[in-house]
């Protein structure tokens, strides 16, 4: 019976010690009961570094968000109100050469209105309010100034404009050049820190890539006056494209 116990005791110890070395083996080592896991894979070697990408380009098509906004006793009489006015507004882009593919509707709301009563504590209902808006896409930057204003003296105090915008509609080109760049510029760092710790840079081994939107160029126009001569002057400056990347170098032994 002690024989048999003997034996079993040496085949536990046996499998626990080759448990042990696949562990090793493995690049994984776990040590007691909810013990971090120190993971020794090759995606932990190596060199790696980020590289970016900039480039720049002028704009070629300009986002105007524009619309109406009314206010009245009932709904009925806000939402006629912002109707003529948005057919108004509708109208001028039209005269201006825009197409209805770069004429779309972004927002349209009625909601109560109402206000602090300070002799009764409570709020009143005052009126309703009526908000039409549309997203408009330029293609004639030039004429960007002249189409405000062409807006605004169509839908007069009605009109709302809440910014305009430019861009670039097809940005690839200058996210292909980026990425040159970008890659460029990881390559150029690996190889400074390979320098700078004495080691010997190996071949690339793993590389992907990040991009963001092309953000915007944003200008908010500058109040305009029923009595002023002067044209709406906006200037589409130009658009920051970037792009970027992370690589791994191996380690020449």
């Amino acid at each position: 019976m002690k024989k048999l116990w003997m034996a079993a005791s040496a085949v536990a110890i046996m499998a626990v010690l080759v448990i042990g070395m696949a562990a090793c083996n493995s690049g994984d080592t776990t040590i007691g009961e909810g013990a971090v896991v120190v993971n020794t894979g090759s995606q932990n070697t190596g060199v790696w570094v980020n590289g970016e990408g900039k480039v720049y380009a002028v704009p070629d098509l300009g986002i105007l968000q524009v619309g109406v906004e009314a206010q009245a006793v009932t709904v009925s009489e806000a939402n006629a109100q912002a109707a003529a006015a948005m057919e108004a507004v509708l109208k001028a882009l039209r005269d201006a050469g825009l197409e209805e593919k770069d004429i779309q509707t972004s927002n349209f709301s009625i909601y109560p209105v109402r206000e602090w009563d300070p002799d009764t504590g409570e709020e009143r209902l005052v009126g309703f309010r009526a908000t039409n808006m549309v997203t408009v896409k330029i293609r004639a930057l030039e004429n960007t100034g002249k189409i405000i204003d062409s807006v605004v003296a169509a839908s007069g105090d009605y009109t709302r404009i809440e910014g305009v915008s430019f861009t670039v509609e097809n940005p690839t080109p200058y996210y292909d050049q980026a990425r040159t760049k970008a890659v460029a510029d990881a390559k150029h760092r690996a190889e400074q820190l390979a320098a700078e710790s004495g080691i010997k840079l190996g071949k690339l081994v793993y590389v992907t890539e990040s991009t963001g939107y092309v953000p915007p160029v944003r200008y908010a126009p500058a109040p305009m006056y029923a009595e002023s001569d002067v044209g709406t002057s906006i200037s589409a400056g130009e658009v920051e494209i970037t792009l970027n990347v992370q690589a791994n170098f191996e380690i020449e032994q």
